[in-house]
């Protein structure tokens, strides 16, 4: 469809792409992938036409339509959600607007049977079988399935849209790209702000549809799902694998191998060129062979080595003293705006646990992690434990960095120990390679900021870590250095983030935001996400879509071997969730018992704190029964299912 033919581009005279040719075909869905600045949004900006390539061509059928979503998108004001997406719809409103009018001319000319009436009939029959076929009768249900399916409520659709924030505002012109149906999606960072349910929905979404997609993501969990082609851009060149992300990584090394390869067999016939020229350059006997050397070399093209992946590089964020049993422990905490954003919220976190906080947005969770920092009044109580040190990354962490420092002096200051001989390398593995390092922190974009407030965050002791957001404006290989940094940190985090790849193997439970609830899931990020489905009406394929098309999708592949291994893993973790809450129950009521003894004596019978602790393990012990019965009960349907079954 698309026939991208040696192009070229530059900026400020340094080439960003060089020669480069490929093709997309119809339905691909296609990663592109590449270190920050190596070209993908250029590329995507000069597939759309929103650029002119320095040499070369982009060419693609008349009449092709192409979608494009940039990461940064200028939006209107004064229209409502709804009326925002329907925008899709122009053409097909159009139509109908023309459909009305021709009815209400022929409703005037009843009964004639001039040559302008006939007219009238046989583009209004024209009109209507193309608005039927255009899906005109149901475009409001599609509408509605599509911002259903990017998080909003059905009560969201009749609200201002400058009443959303600006990432709720993108998934708006997110849905109007995906409600156009254009044959090709060029899609710029698309799931940046969308929570995990969204995530999934689009996932599904993009398999189900016939067009054919490009998209940069740094989420790799989303490209292996979605992608099935990897091009990446490295040294202005375009290697080109039909494989998902993982398989391009494999093999990506092994080209990498064969780089360093040729590199050093070409410096070796440099030297032995060189070496022989300067031996016989006053000799001449040899005259014409060395003048032949001297062309030889002058030939010579040098070869480029992919950058180095600096992932591999091992740092560890500093544990200071040991902190109590209990970190953190939140009882009844509730929250309340214009509604309430969350109410008897009761979680304890043990030292060295690893915790998620997910959700959809505007659940609370960046708001609970705003009480326990104290930021905001709330009600409840939240106790933070003993010798307790926080490290603290937020959202807007980046506006604390001083603006006259280096980066380099920035990460200086707090670097201590054998660190200090690593900084350049820190430094290059979140970005800040050669020349950025030297840069002023006040001339640093938003996402390089926070970028260098987490690496000053990983140096700093502490031995509580509370992440929002982490991963933001991080590309693959630094949320790989940042993950290994926090599995191997010996203190207690609290993350919260929508990265599934980045929280697999980190987390050993998940806190779920949702209806104004926060529920404990013990278990990994993927055990959480195995627990709930999609809404049955986001989980609808694109109109257009057969079942049979839709049962063909990857995602859905060897299905009943998947699914019978995902329900014998749900129901392993489903009796292990009663049991630990049956053992929890007994240890609680064992407690129970000693405080209403000490409840008893005269002395216990005036203190206050044996009251507040007997009601604590109440309340603890009602919500580990409320576990243990709706564990029991999905535990009992899923064997009678499967009795039924057999």
């Amino acid at each position: 469809m698309i026939s991208v033919d040696h192009l070229s581009m530059e900026f400020s005279s340094k080439p960003l792409l060089s020669d480069v040719s490929f093709v997309v075909n119809q339905r691909e869905r296609i990663a592109l992938v590449g270190k920050n600045g190596a070209g993908k949004s250029t590329l995507l900006r000069l597939i759309a036409g929103q650029l002119a390539p320095g040499a070369g061509t982009v060419s693609m059928p008349a009449g092709l339509a192409v979608g494009y979503l940039p990461q940064v998108m200028e939006v209107e004001d004064g229209l409502t959600v709804r009326q925002e997406a329907e925008k899709a719809f122009s053409q097909l409103r159009e139509t109908q607007s023309r459909i009305k009018r021709l009815e209400e001319l022929m409703a005037e000319g009843s009964g004639s049977k001039s040559d302008g009436y006939l007219r009238l009939v046989d583009e209004y029959t024209r009109l209507s079988e193309r608005f039927r076929i255009l899906g005109g009768q149901n475009y409001q249900a599609e509408l509605e399935r599509v911002l259903r399916g990017l998080g909003f409520r059905r009560g969201d659709l009749d609200r201002q849209t400058n009443e959303f924030s600006g990432g709720w505002r993108m998934r708006v012109e997110l849905a109007k790209l995906l409600l156009g149906k254009p044959d090709v999606l060029l899609l710029d960072e698309p799931t940046n702000h969308l929570d995990i349910e969204s995530i999934q929905w689009l996932e599904q979404f993009l398999v189900a549809r016939p067009a054919a997609v490009m998209l940069v993501s740094h989420d790799r969990a989303f490209l292996n799902n979605v992608c099935t082609r990897t091009m990446e851009i490295s040294c202005g060149k375009i290697y080109d694998y039909r494989v998902p992300y993982d398989q391009f990584v494999a093999l990506r090394k092994e080209r990498r191998e064969q780089q360093l390869r040729a590199y050093e067999n070409q410096l070796k016939e440099i030297a032995e060129t060189r070496e022989f020229i300067e031996r016989f350059r006053y000799k001449p006997s040899k005259a014409v062979q060395v003048q032949s050397r001297i062309k030889q070399l002058a030939k010579i093209v040098p070869i480029e080595v992919d950058e180095v992946d600096r992932s591999a590089l091992r740092l560890k964020f500093t544990c200071s003293q040991r902190s109590g049993d209990f970190p953190l422990v939140c009882e009844d905490v509730k929250k309340v705006y214009a509604h309430t954003v969350f109410q008897n919220v009761n979680l304890t976190i043990r030292r060295g646990e690893k915790v998620a906080f997910c959700g959809r947005n505007g659940e609370g969770k960046s708001t609970l992690v705003k009480c326990i920092m104290g930021e905001i009044p709330y009600e409840g109580k939240i106790t933070v434990g003993h010798n307790v040190q926080i490290g603290y990354f937020a959202q807007n962490q980046a506006q604390t960095l001083d603006g006259e420092l280096t980066v380099f002096d920035t990460i200086d200051r707090v670097a201590r120990g054998e660190i200090r001989l690593k900084i350049r390398d820190l430094l290059g593995a979140f970005m800040f390679g050669g020349e950025a390092s030297e840069k002023k922190v006040k001339v640093l974009s938003g996402g390089e900021r926070s970028r260098l407030a987490m690496i000053k965050l990983l140096l700093e002791p502490v031995n509580f870590l509370i992440l929002d957001e982490p991963t933001n404006h991080l590309d693959m290989r630094s949320k790989d250095v940042l993950k290994e940094a926090i599995r191997d940190f010996d203190g207690t985090v609290l993350v919260v983030s929508h990265d599934r790849d980045f929280l697999d193997g980190m987390v050993s439970r998940v806190y779920e935001f949702a209806d104004a609830r926060v529920r404990e899931h013990i278990g990994g990020i993927y055990d959480f996400v195995s627990r709930f489905s999609l809404r049955e009406a986001a989980l609808t394929p694109a109109q257009g879509t057969s079942p049979q098309e839709a049962r063909k999708a990857p995602s859905q592949t060897r299905q009943s071997y998947e699914e019978r291994k995902q329900r014998s893993r749900h129901q392993r973790r489903l009796e292990q969730t009663i049991s630990e809450a049956e053992t929890a129950v007994a240890e609680i009521e064992n407690a129970l018992k000693i405080i209403e003894s000490k409840m008893s004596t005269q002395e216990g019978s005036m203190d206050n704190a044996l009251y507040d602790k007997h009601a604590s393990l109440q309340r603890q012990r009602k919500a580990l029964e409320q576990d243990w019965a709706e564990a029991m009960e999905e535990l009992e349907e899923m064997n009678s299912s499967q009795a039924d079954g057999e």
